[in-house]
């Protein structure tokens, strides 16, 4: 009895050394510092999907789903926990810091790991300047005196100094930001139930946001996912920190699918009450009003002081919490290509002291000043293309979870490798059919290079090759 539970929980020290031991098995060396806990990783999962994200597209989603925001998360949480299944069934099998690269490149071939890890880089490098520019233009109207072009330079600076500091300086900033997001969020929530119980603006407690049956269809709602996908974005990203987990690989898996839950709930919580303060609605009649809904419903229930905390808060939540966790995921998926020779091997160099991928940190720093600038101000532009990339990724993603188990190790475990990934690769295909014409173009254009490029390199005989050593085993 005493050696099953010795074996069950192994101490911090032995199953560091044993996911070092693993990580050779894979052809690498143990390089990045283990230092994150369960608790790191969801903080880190929860801080990149942003526990107030829909304070920035609630009117969006609002319009797009007839009223019906709340309805629309909860779709999403089931759409997307398919997702974070095949996720923590190819961390326990992989775990390494390439996410989506390295499970595609393992679980079907070369091939299809570079173009998965191509598809999710569109995401992964422009999430950070997406989310400057909307923290730029947020600000700017607060304190107008300051150019938006500063408020760029000023993200870049913090996020790129923290992030070069260590993981364990960047996980610290992880929890102070969703400390400060979560009282916000809490403020929010006393404010809105008791505006609500006050019958403010003839807001009274009402099942509708759920479900409005004049207003439902299926096509309806995943339209309106196609856009609220945006939210969930960052729970993939846990599994680049794989490398630096201390203790378990399965603890990737496990912070996954839990910090997806967590933050749905929070999502569907305040987009019911912020539904349930317009009373009637089912569309805010122009963009200006969508794009400001949820500032305007928090002033409209407790006051102006209320609509700048909410937006002033959404802001530095995108430009400064979000990009800080978004570059710290590109840096770690850059760095995992370069060191299998699918980038320039520059990247995958790690800094002896901090023990983080300073060069990849760096080039995301510069990439993303480069097109905040360039782009400050087009927020509209720049999210039409970063959906595309994570979607088609979550699409080989679904793929590799059923040829790597039911294929090459010819497991029979059909439900959770077979069904899950079939359901899960169904939804996000449907989604990605729902997407905005501009996204498709966009991302089939990335795509396209892409593939070009993986043709060049094999033309040149540079083909990345993947250890597969324990795979087949």
């Amino acid at each position: 009895m005493s050696e099953h539970t010795e074996k069950a929980t192994p101490s911090p020290v032995d199953a560091d050394r044993s996911a070092e031991e693993q990580l050779r098995k894979f052809g690498y060396k143990q390089e990045l510092q283990r230092g994150l806990s369960l608790r790191d990783l969801i903080v880190y999962g929860l801080v990149f999907m942003v526990p107030i994200a829909p304070f920035a597209i609630f009117g969006i989603v609002f319009n797009a789903s007839h009223g019906m925001v709340p309805l629309t998360y909860l779709i999403g949480l089931v759409a997307m926990l398919f997702t974070a299944l095949s996720y923590r069934a190819m961390s326990r099998a992989f775990p390494v810091a390439g996410s989506v690269y390295s499970y595609a490149g393992r679980g079907i071939g070369n091939s299809a790991g570079f173009i998965a890890g191509w598809a999710i880089l569109l995401d992964y490098l422009l999430v950070p300047t997406l989310l400057y520019v909307t923290g730029a233009v947020a600000l700017a109207a607060v304190v107008p005196a300051i150019p938006q072009s500063v408020w760029v330079v000023i993200f870049v600076v913090f996020n790129t100094v923290v992030n070069l500091a260590g993981i364990k300086i960047t996980a610290l900033a992880n929890r102070a930001f969703l400390i400060g997001e979560m009282v916000i969020l809490a403020l929010f929530v006393v404010i809105a139930v008791i505006a609500v119980a006050q019958g403010k603006g003839g807001a009274h407690w009402s099942l509708t946001p759920f479900f409005n049956s004049g207003q439902f269809s299926l096509s309806l709602m995943f339209g309106a996912l196609s856009i609220a996908v945006l939210s969930f974005l960052g729970f993939d990203a846990i599994s680049t920190m794989s490398e630096e987990v201390a203790g378990e690989s399965k603890l990737v898996g496990r912070a996954t699918v839990l910090s997806l839950c967590m933050v749905a709930t929070l999502f569907v919580i305040q987009t019911y009450l912020a539904a349930l303060l317009v009373p009637g609605q089912t569309e805010f009649a122009t963009e200006d009003a969508a794009n400001n809904a949820f500032y305007d419903i928090s002033g409209r229930a407790a006051g102006h002081w209320m609509l700048v905390v909410t937006a002033v808060t959404a802001a530095l939540a995108a430009a400064v919490a979000n990009s800080l966790v978004a570059q710290a995921a590109t840096s770690r998926l850059l760095y995992s290509m370069a060191r299998d020779g699918a980038l320039p091997r520059f990247l995958s160099h790690i800094s002896p002291r901090r023990k983080v991928p300073d060069r990849a940190v760096l080039l995301v720093a510069v990439l993303s000043l480069f097109l905040g600038l360039v782009f400050v101000g087009q927020i509209a532009f720049l999210s039409t293309l970063v959906n595309f990339g994570a979607l088609v990724a979550f699409l080989l993603l679904h793929l590799s979870v059923a040829v790597y188990y039911l294929i090459k190790r010819r497991e029979r475990t059909y439900g959770m490798h077979l069904v899950v990934p079939a359901v899960g690769f169904v939804i996000i295909a449907y989604v990605l059919y729902n997407a905005d014409t501009p996204a498709k173009v966009g991302g089939l254009i990335w795509l396209a290079i892409g593939v070009i490029l993986l043709l060049v390199r094999k033309a040149m005989g540079r083909d990345t090759t993947i250890n597969l050593d324990e795979a087949e085993g």
